[in-house]
C-alpha cells in the first residue's frame, strides 16, 4: 500500500504544471551546466594565468597578458583571421546561392522521375564525417596516383598537378571539398524554407499574374527568410571552427596556406600544450562567434523592429 500511496503522491506531483515543466527540464539544464557551463567558466579563468603542461611549473596568474600577447602577435591571430573569414565567406556564399538553385529545382520538380533517388543522392555527402571526406579527397587530388590528375591527363594531355601541394591551389582545393561536403545541407534548408510557404498565397500570386522575382520578395522571402538565416548562421559558425577537413587534407600546409584559427588553436592546445595562451585564443574566438551571432539575430528581428515601429 505504501508503494501505492508513493506512486498516487508523485502523479499529484506532477499534476503541478511548474513541477512538470522543472522535471522535464532538469536534466538538460545538468547536462548543461556540467558540460558546458563548468567548461567555460574553466577556460575563461585559466586564460588568466601562465600555465603549460610540459613546463612542471605551477599555474602563474598574468592577468590579461595572454590576450595582449595573442593581439599584438603580427603573424598569429591576423593571419589565421583573415583565412578563416575567407574561407567562411566564400564558403557560406557558394553554398547558400547552389544550394538556393538546387532547392527552387528540387522544389518545382515533384513529379520528376527518379526525385527521391536524386535527393538521396546530394544529401549523401553531408552523412560523411569531415575526417573521411578530407581523406578520400587527399587521394583525388593526389599528384601522382590520384583520379582527378589521372582524368586531367587523359582530357588535356597535361602534366600533373599537385592540388594540396601548391600554395596557389591547396585553399581552393580544401574549400572545394567544404562546399562538396555542406552545399546539400543548404538545399535542404532551402526545401524546408519553401515547404513554409503557403499554397494560397502562391496561388493567388499566380492567378494576379505577380512576375517570379515579386513572388520571390514578397512571398516566398517573407515566409522563408528565418529559415534561411538559421542555415546561414548555422554553417558560418559550423565553417568558421573548421579542423577535421583540413588535418587529413594538408594539416595547415603548405607552409601557412590552409592555417585556420581552430587548427592555430588545436595546435597550440593538444601539440604544445600551452593551456594558458590557448585558453585565451578560444575565449577571443568565442566573443568572435558570439558576435557574428548578435549581427544575424538582428538581420533577422531588424524588419519586424521596422514594423513594430511603423
Amino acid at each position: 500500500m505504501s508503494f501505492i500511496a508513493r506512486k498516487r503522491g508523485f502523479s499529484r506531483l506532477l499534476d503541478n504544471r511548474s513541477t512538470l515543466i522543472l522535471t522535464l527540464l532538469a536534466p538538460v539544464m545538468i547536462f548543461f551546466v556540467v558540460f558546458n557551463t563548468i567548461p567555460t567558466l574553466w577556460l575563461l579563468g585559466l586564460s588568466f594565468y601562465n600555465f603549460s603542461l610540459t613546463s612542471g611549473m605551477p599555474p602563474e596568474f598574468i592577468g590579461f597578458r595572454n590576450f595582449w600577447a595573442i593581439l599584438a602577435s603580427k603573424n598569429s591571430i591576423w593571419f589565421d583571421l583573415s583565412r578563416t573569414f575567407t574561407f567562411v565567406i566564400c564558403g557560406v556564399t557558394f553554398q547558400t546561392i547552389v544550394g538556393a538553385i538546387l532547392g527552387f529545382l528540387f522544389w518545382g520538380s515533384k513529379d520528376m522521375p527518379g526525385r527521391r533517388l536524386a535527393l538521396t543522392l546530394l544529401f549523401a555527402p553531408m552523412v560523411l564525417t569531415p575526417v573521411a571526406s578530407g581523406t578520400f579527397f587527399r587521394f583525388i587530388f593526389d599528384p601522382t596516383f590520384g583520379v582527378l590528375n589521372y582524368i586531367w591527363r587523359t582530357l588535356f594531355g597535361g602534366g600533373p598537378i599537385d592540388f594540396l601541394g601548391d600554395p596557389n591551389l591547396a585553399f581552393w582545393s580544401v574549400l572545394a571539398v567544404d562546399c562538396w561536403m555542406w552545399t546539400p545541407f543548404m538545399t535542404l534548408m532551402t526545401l524546408a524554407a519553401l515547404g513554409s510557404v503557403p499554397k494560397a498565397e502562391l496561388e493567388a500570386a499566380e492567378i494576379d499574374r505577380v512576375p517570379f522575382y515579386r513572388r520571390l520578395s514578397l512571398v516566398i522571402w517573407h515566409h522563408g527568410k528565418f529559415i534561411i538565416m538559421l542555415g546561414i548562421l548555422l554553417r558560418t559558425i559550423d565553417s568558421f571552427k573548421t579542423l577535421d577537413l583540413i588535418i587529413p587534407m594538408t594539416k595547415g600546409g603548405p607552409g601557412q596556406n590552409t592555417r585556420t584559427v581552430a587548427l592555430e588553436l588545436n595546435k597550440q592546445a593538444f601539440e604544445s600544450f600551452n593551456m594558458g595562451w590557448s585558453s585565451a585564443y578560444a575565449v577571443l574566438l568565442l566573443l568572435i562567434s558570439i558576435a557574428m551571432t548578435s549581427v544575424f539575430i538582428f538581420v533577422l528581428n531588424l524588419r519586424r523592429r521596422r514594423e513594430g515601429e511603423g
